[in-house]
């Protein structure tokens, strides 16, 4: 770039005279107007020249060191005003309390801590695993699995899925995987209304005439169930799941459900 004094430029710009049309654009406020056009277009070249030259004339080396120092400066106040920007951490004395150490576990295990729902999310109480001798009545394992499957809260279980694995003890393996695989319509109903379902009762009884009769290996079982759904409307509902149960080992398991 040149190295002209401010005066020098003045007097560069005093003898700009305006184009022959401007002058002569007709009446007062047209070569206004033209001249303020005629200067925006000055000024857009004036600008781009600028830019060219100093494209094309390289950094000097009082300019280079300067740039430096401003960096360094730059990089010890923000490391003393904000030290949290650059990754550092506080003093404890500066952070408040310290929080005590945990107590290390003998295996060496790593804890993981317990996953929490989302505040201000509504749960529903998950039934409980049954213990083994749970699994020797199939009446208790038909109530159980009704109360365990329609209570649902789908903020809290995100998926069908996670449902299935909580009534999992109370169901043979290729059952459990079939339901795993495949959407409760109930489930897509309950997302749609935003509702969390609450079992209120379950009465187990034996099933009709229509399914067959009970034997020593397997029985089929009726579970009515009350349920409460509190969503973008509440209401109320009673689902009737007619349940094939087999018996291995002492212990009763479903094996098929109609009803679902």
């Amino acid at each position: 770039m040149s190295d002209r004094t401010p005066q020098e430029w003045r007097e560069i710009l005093a003898d700009i005279r305006h184009p022959e049309e401007v002058r002569k654009a007709g009446s007062r406020r047209a070569r206004r107007r033209a001249k303020a056009v005629h200067h925006q277009q000055m000024r857009r070249r004036s600008h781009e020249w600028v830019l060219e030259q100093r494209r094309r004339d390289p950094i000097r080396p009082t300019g280079a060191a300067i740039i430096v120092v401003v960096v360094l400066a730059l990089g010890v106040g923000t490391r003393w005003v904000w030290p949290g920007l650059l990754g550092e951490k506080q003093p404890a004395a500066a952070a408040g309390q310290v929080a005590p150490a945990a107590p290390g576990r003998e295996d060496g295990a790593a804890e993981v801590p317990a996953a929490s729902a989302p505040p201000g999310a509504p749960s529903a109480t998950p039934a409980a695993l049954p213990s083994p001798s749970g699994l020797d009545n199939p009446d208790r394992v038909a109530e159980q699995f009704a109360r365990g499957y329609l209570t649902r809260n789908p903020p809290q279980d995100q998926t069908h899925r996670t449902v299935v694995e909580r009534v999992r003890p109370f169901l043979a393996p290729a059952l459990a995987a079939n339901l795993s695989e495949h959407t409760d319509p109930a489930w897509d109903k309950l997302v749609s209304q935003g509702g969390i379902s609450t079992v209120r009762s379950v009465a187990v009884t034996p099933s009709g005439k229509d399914l067959p009769g009970d034997s020593p290996l397997r029985v089929w079982r009726q579970a009515t169930t009350a349920v409460a759904v509190d969503g973008y409307t509440d209401y109320s509902e009673t689902t009737v799941l007619q349940l094939e149960l087999m018996t291995s080992g002492g212990k009763w398991h479903i094996t098929r459900i109609l009803g679902v």
